[in-house]
C-alpha cells in the first residue's frame, strides 16, 4: 500500500479546510485592522453622496420609478460601495504581496487553486457584507427606508461581492505594478459602477445607451439590490439572478486556472 504521506498526497482530504479558514481568517483581520479606512470611510462617503445628490438634484427631481430619488439612490450607493470594496480587498490583498515579493508565503502551503480562490473571495464578501450592513442601518436610521425583500437584497450583496472578489483577484494577478492595479480601477470598474444605472432608470436613456447597459453585468447587481430594497427595478431579478451567477461562476473558473498554472505569479 503507498504512503499516504508521500510527497504529492495530500493529508487533508479533498478539502484543506483549517487551510481555508486560516487564509480567509486572515483577509478577514486584514481588513478589520484598519477599519476607520475600509469600513468606516466608505459609510461616509455613500453619505456624502447621498447627501450631495440630495441638496443638488433631490428637490427639482421629482420621483424616479414611483420613488422619491433620494429613496431610489440610495440602493443603488449602497451596491456601488458594497462592490467597490469587495474588489479592493482581494485585489490590494495579492497585489501588494507581488510587489513585496511574498506572495510565496501564500502559495506555498497545501492549499488547492480553489481553496485559495475562495480565501480570497471569503475576505472580499466579509468586507462587502459589513459595509452593506453598515450603510442598510444609515439608511433605516436618518432615511427611513426599509427592505421590501431582504431576500433578494441579501442575494444581491453576496452575488456583488463574491463577483467583484473574483474580478478583484484577476485583476491583482494580471497587473505587476500599483499603477497597472489603479489603471484597472480607473479605467475599467470604476465606468461599469457609475454606469449601471446606480444614479437613474435606464428608461431615460437613449435605446443604444439601454442596450449597452444591459451588457453591464453590475447594472444586474445595482438594479437586484434595488428592487430588494424598494421592490421596483428597471428588469426582472430573476434575470439579474441568472446574469450575475453566471458572470460570477466564470470570473471564479478564471481565477481557479490562472492560480492552477502560476499565471503572474510564479517567477
Amino acid at each position: 500500500m503507498a504512503d499516504s504521506t508521500q510527497m504529492g498526497v495530500r493529508r487533508f482530504g479533498r478539502i484543506n479546510w483549517m487551510g481555508l479558514y486560516t487564509l480567509s481568517e486572515r483577509e478577514v483581520r486584514r481588513f478589520l485592522a484598519v477599519w476607520t479606512q475600509t469600513l468606516a470611510a466608505p459609510l461616509v462617503t455613500a453619505g456624502l453622496f447621498l447627501l450631495i445628490f440630495n441638496l443638488a438634484i433631490g428637490p427639482r427631481r421629482g420621483e424616479v420609478m414611483g420613488q422619491p430619488f433620494i429613496a431610489f439612490l440610495a440602493p443603488g450607493i449602497l451596491m456601488m460601495t458594497v462592490i467597490q470594496n469587495a474588489f479592493a480587498n482581494t485585489s490590494s490583498s495579492i497585489v501588494i504581496a507581488k510587489v513585496q515579493g511574498n506572495i510565496v508565503d501564500t502559495l506555498m502551503p497545501p492549499l488547492s487553486p480553489l481553496e485559495l480562490v475562495l480565501g480570497y473571495i471569503a475576505g472580499g464578501v466579509g468586507r462587502g457584507v459589513l459595509v452593506a450592513l453598515a450603510i442598510g442601518v444609515g439608511m433605516l436610521a436618518f432615511l427611513g427606508i426599509g427592505i421590501q425583500h431582504p431576500l433578494w437584497a441579501l442575494i444581491f450583496v453576496l452575488l456583488g461581492s463574491i463577483m467583484l472578489g473574483a474580478l478583484g483577484i484577476v485583476a491583482a494577478i494580471f497587473a505587476n505594478k500599483f499603477d497597472q492595479m489603479a489603471a484597472i480601477t480607473n479605467f475599467i470598474v470604476t465606468p461599469l459602477a457609475f454606469l449601471s444605472g446606480t444614479f437613474y432608470s435606464i428608461d431615460s436613456l437613449p435605446p443604444i445607451m439601454q442596450t449597452l447597459t444591459h451588457w453591464n453585468p453590475i447594472f444586474y447587481l445595482i438594479d437586484g439590490v434595488r428592487y430588494g430594497v424598494l421592490g421596483v427595478s428597471d428588469s426582472s431579478p430573476w434575470l439579474g439572478l441568472v446574469v450575475c451567477s453566471a458572470a460570477s461562476i466564470g470570473l471564479v473558473v478564471l481565477c481557479w486556472y490562472w492560480f492552477k498554472r502560476g499565471y503572474r505569479l510564479k517567477a
